[in-house]
Parts: structure tokens; sequence; C-alpha cells
């Protein structure tokens, strides 16, 4: 199983063991939500110090995966409705737990020192831009809401040479910032994250929202901590944190 990245060395071993201990509640979490939610673990923390916050990231469909395969989960946050949507219809989440608690934006991404001049996707066409990156529709929110754009803009035959899938968008994000494509589909919260390194060319136009569900997982070993972490997200002094990384109220 591969986990993007662990808070705590001992997630691991509660991923792979499934032990868990009073206190402790495991979120698996959409990788555009770590930045974030590493704050909003340590306030939750601060907040209640009986407790203890171990956080997983990476794409959303691949979290899932490691859910509906047993992982030992106690809450789970999604970067798109129709992950959680599959989530509910495999029956691994919990009853009248899930609930919307962000939303973001769609954006163009070049690097800081790109010449290149480009105003919407349509630019996107031109010969200097050899390179697009964006997350796997498959299993990237990002990606699939790329993909919605680029079609509404009838752009996904003309650029497919050119398009390389991510499993994350913070891989795109890397990419990028590391000058390795001329440009990205990232969410605003993440181009923000490397503002010495990638601007961002545009926002891209979405005939849906980005939100960002979150629900209790159905087999949680710690269903008060998952309810209490949910409730403390939804919060003021929650909401507050999302709002200073750039996340929209939902």
């Amino acid at each position: 199983m591969h986990i993007s990245l662990i808070r705590r060395a001992s997630a691991v071993l509660v991923l792979s063991c499934g032990l868990a201990q009073a206190g402790e509640v495991t979120v698996s979490a959409a990788s555009s939500l770590t930045n974030v939610f590493q704050d909003i673990a340590r306030s939750y923390e601060t907040e209640y110090v009986d407790a203890r916050v171990m956080l997983n990231f990476g794409g959303s469909g691949g979290l899932l995966q490691q859910i509906a395969k047993g992982a030992p989960v106690d809450v789970f946050a999604s970067a798109d409705q129709e992950t959680m949507d599959i989530a509910a219809m495999q029956n691994l989440l919990a009853a009248d737990t899930r609930q919307d608690f962000a939303r973001n934006t769609l954006v163009l991404i070049v690097p800081s020192d790109s010449p290149i001049r480009l105003g919407q996707l349509a630019d996107l066409q031109q010969s200097s831009v050899e390179r697009v990156a964006m997350g796997n529709p498959a299993s990237v929110p990002a990606g699939r809401y790329s993909r919605q754009a680029l079609t509404a803009a009838n752009l996904r035959d003309n650029l497919q040479d050119k398009v390389i899938n991510t499993q994350s968008v913070r891989q795109s994000l890397d990419y990028v910032a590391r000058g390795e494509v001329a440009a990205a589909l990232v969410y605003a919260t993440d181009a923000r994250l490397m503002k010495d390194k990638v601007k961002i060319a545009f926002t891209v136009p979405l005939e849906t929202d980005i939100s960002y569900p979150i629900a209790q997982v159905r087999d949680s070993a710690n269903s008060d901590e998952a309810k209490r972490f949910i409730t403390y997200l939804q919060s003021p002094v929650g909401q507050d944190i999302l709002a200073r990384h750039g996340f929209l109220k939902p």
C-alpha cells in the first residue's frame, strides 16, 4: 500500500497492523489537503490534549482503494463528490456522517520565469507549450475536473499528445516548479504554496463546483474521535484555518 505522506511514523503501524489506541483518529485525505490538515491536526491536538491525529495523504481514488481493502481508517476526506459517492455505494461510510467542508478552484500554472503567455485553455495549443501536467482522471479528482474543462473547450483531442498524467495534484505542481513541464492544471490552494516557483496564468472555468466532502468510515475503530474531528473541521476554528490556506466556504 502506497502512502505518500504520514504525519507520524506510528501511523504506518496503524495502517499496516490495524491497531488503534484510545484518542487516536486516522484521517485519509486528498493530497491537496496536506498542508491545511497538518495545521488543523496541530490545532485539534492542542484543543484536545488526549487526542492524536494520524494523517494519510494521497490521490482520492487511491485512498478509497485502501479503505475498500480494509485499511483501518476513521475519517475520509475526498477532493470530489464522485469519489465519496463511490465510497457510499460500496457501503464504506458511516450513516449520516457525510458533509461538505470546503471548496476550491482550478487554475493553470506555469513556471514563475516562463515567458509563455497563456490566457485561456486554447493557448495550450501553442507549439511553445510542449508538455502539460494534470492528474490522472481515473484516480485524481483534479484530473477529472481538468478533463471536464478540456472537453468543454473541445481541446481534449488536440492536447492529448501534450498531456502528462500524474498521480496527485502535488506531483503536477512539482513538475511545474522544477520546470519539467510548460504548464499544469492544479488547485488554487496548491499554487499558492510555491509562489516563488510557479505563477497562476488564469482560473479555469468549470461547470461544477470543486467541493470537498468528509465522512466517518463505517468500520472506524474510534467512532467518537472521528465524529469529534469532523465537527472540529466545521467549527469556526477549523473553517478559519481552511480560509487561511485559501479554501472557500462550502
